[in-house]
């Protein structure tokens, strides 16, 4: 499995969408989309790294499999930013970023980059069930830019979509969820789409 994850960042896009804005005081050079996401839900708020900081790290909120009932997998990703003088060893000057969040489950622990800050996503999504129980989103992997890559700790329904291109500047600084609201007994999927942005 490593070896295809290998094979498809070699093939991977190197230019981010050109994007310039300014949002939560964090200007963003460029943000970073995939095609696999699903369209229930609304986009929520971008949450953005303070100013000369990046995620170095990640965790997940998942809803584990229940068996006999609605799954939602994945609920929420947070980034978590650290100064690139500093590192994540420095916890006071680590910051924690979200966008909107699903209601279900627990957050995982959080990995971080052995080295560098993360630079391209790739998302794991089930296509839509008809009937049956539809769940979206369902995990998450990064690439750093020290050479790793970083699954997600998440659940294994779907398939893996393409990489986002490659951030262009010093790595991603900001994120911006689409979760579908909670339809009370219906058939709930929570996170279903994420884009990323990149700082220089």
């Amino acid at each position: 499995m490593y070896v295809n994850v290998l094979m498809q960042l070699s093939a991977q896009e190197t230019n981010c969408t050109k994007s310039p804005e300014c949002s939560n005081g964090q200007a963003y050079a460029c943000e970073l989309t995939v095609s696999n996401g699903m369209a229930w839900g609304i986009w929520g708020f971008k949450d953005m790294c303070p100013s000369g900081t990046f995620a170095s790290g990640f965790s997940l909120k998942v809803k584990r499999p229940i068996g006999a009932g609605d799954d939602t997998a994945l609920n929420g990703i947070r980034l978590h930013c650290v100064s690139l003088s500093k590192g994540p060893s420095d916890s006071q000057k680590n910051t924690t970023i979200e966008s909107d969040v699903g209601n279900w489950g627990e957050w995982t622990d959080i990995q971080w980059c052995h080295s560098g800050v993360l630079k391209s996503f790739q998302l794991r999504v089930e296509s839509p069930q008809g009937d049956k129980d539809d769940t979206a989103a369902n995990n998450i992997r990064f690439t750093c830019t020290g050479g790793d890559v970083l699954d997600g700790d998440g659940t294994n329904w779907g398939k893996w979509g393409i990489w986002s291109p490659k951030c262009l500047g010093e790595g991603i600084c900001g994120i911006q969820t689409r979760v579908e609201p909670q339809r009370g007994s219906g058939d709930n999927t929570a996170l279903n789409d994420v884009r990323m942005f990149c700082c220089d």
